[in-house]
């Protein structure tokens, strides 16, 4: 478990940025700390909700599994000169739609953004 907990604060250390903390306050320092211990409360929810699923895996793994899904826009230059920016998720892997099935989440969030320019 205390593996387990150190991989979690080592991850959400360098993901969210959450080192090394240069406040000078005390306050600030606390503030910085509740956001840590929030985000790795977060993550034992979702932790718990997929193995509640049957899908049990380190976050380092399940983090990498849903890294390959990506937000993608494409433009196209139309016959009226303007341009058009279309973005959208890209298509969930089989591994990835399981674990968003699991966590009852939309497996393309955003939806199709259309914008011309």
């Amino acid at each position: 478990m205390l593996t387990d907990l150190e991989s979690v604060f080592r991850s959400l250390k360098s993901e969210l940025g959450l080192r090394p903390i240069y406040h000078r306050t005390e306050e600030r320092v606390d503030g910085h700390l509740f956001i840590t211990v929030l985000a790795y409360q977060f993550v034992q929810i979702i932790r718990k909700q997929l193995v509640e699923k049957g899908i049990h895996g380190r976050w380092q793994t399940l983090r990498d599994t849903l890294n390959g899904q990506q937000r993608i826009t494409t433009s196209f230059k139309r016959a009226d000169q303007l341009t058009l920016h279309v973005r959208k998720t890209t298509r969930a892997e089989p591994e990835q739609m399981k674990i968003y099935q699991a966590l009852n989440l939309n497996s393309a969030p955003g939806g199709v953004k259309k914008m011309v320019v």
